[in-house]
């Protein structure tokens, strides 16, 4: 879940807003609102009498934590990308405006 949120809301966020902070912390409110419902989730699913429980009981998940950091740190990337891009398009179209007379 979070990875769709990171893949669908981080690039254009970034692309669409014109402040950097905001587009982080737009970014970051969305990413945490699902990484606290995919979360809770995996939690009911390993307390769940289930085969294959997401995390064990009595383990602590540190490849999940692992993950989900990346999964943040990706998201902020594209955010950067996002406003790169946009930057780029902006001076390519003023550059071409002032050529173009």
């Amino acid at each position: 879940m979070i990875a769709v949120v990171t893949i669908l809301i981080a690039f254009p966020v970034g692309y669409l807003l014109h402040s950097r902070l905001a587009a982080n912390t737009a970014y970051a409110v969305a990413y945490l609102w699902a990484f606290v419902f995919q979360t809770l989730y995996l939690t009911l699913d390993s307390i769940s009498p289930s085969a294959e429980p997401a995390f064990m009981p009595g383990e602590f998940p540190l490849s999940y934590g692992a993950v989900t950091l990346g999964v943040f740190g990706v998201g902020f990337g594209l955010v950067a990308l996002g406003h790169l891009y946009r930057a780029r398009q902006t001076s390519h179209r003023a550059q071409a405006a002032t050529l173009g007379g």
